[in-house]
């Protein structure tokens, strides 16, 4: 693993890790973290996971993250896991990809937890962690296209109840940032692009001949 930016060379750091039990800790474990005006974003419980050996069950647990505008020494953040009787913390070299994990986005062979269970204490931004950037971000608009095609969705507002409703934790926050543009635009040129029509042929019950008739496209049934 690449040495965190945020960490100096005496191994001091600003982001720091570690897993809190909920057999272990005491009952006012947040509290401690709360009250010592710390950032911190802490997991959902993790339960109910299996172990590599795909044979014994995991101990239930929470990941916690703890962020400082400055540098802090492991002797500091041990003061904290003593505390909590948690593990030994461990220096977090890519807060993102670990708040991520907490809901397992990125590991679909895992069981999936709501990033909506991901909670932020003392104003720590969980948003701007999960917030898609690069490839990520292209792939959800791609599968908004694909869906706004596949509805035949004629209005912006139609996609966005659907995020809201549907998508809340990756489509709604990336129309909301940047992305309400791009999607209102080619909603509206595919509603002002004429429809290609279809040829029906019918026999007239009169005449017996074979009439074509042209049908727009999405009402051929």
């Amino acid at each position: 693993m690449s040495e965190s930016k945020s960490k100096t060379k005496d191994g001091r750091a600003r982001n720091w890790t570690f897993i809190v039990y909920p057999e272990s800790a005491p009952a006012n474990w947040r509290s401690v973290l709360d009250n010592a005006r710390v950032q911190w974003i802490e997991s959902p419980l993790h339960e109910g996971e299996i172990n590599p050996d795909n044979e014994t069950e995991k101990k239930a647990h929470w990941h916690v993250l703890l962020l400082f505008p400055g540098h802090k020494s492991f002797e500091q953040i041990k003061e904290f896991t003593n505390q909590l009787n948690s593990t030994i913390p461990q220096v977090c070299s890519n807060a993102k990809g670990l708040v991520r994990y907490m809901a397992h986005l990125d590991n679909p062979e895992k069981k999936q937890y709501s990033t909506t269970d991901i909670i932020g204490h003392n104003g720590a931004d969980v948003a701007g962690y999960l917030k898609a950037t690069g490839a990520a971000r292209y792939e959800l608009i791609r599968d908004m296209v694909r869906w706004v095609r596949g509805t035949q969705c004629n209005e912006l507002s139609e996609l966005v109840e659907y995020a809201a409703d549907e998508r809340f934790e990756d489509w709604f926050p990336l129309l909301c940032d940047n992305s309400a543009y791009i999607m209102g635009e080619y909603i509206k040129s595919r509603r002002l692009t004429p429809k290609p029509v279809v040829i029906r042929e019918r026999v007239d019950p009169e005449t017996g001949e074979i009439i074509q008739v042209p049908i727009a496209r999405g009402r051929e049934s």
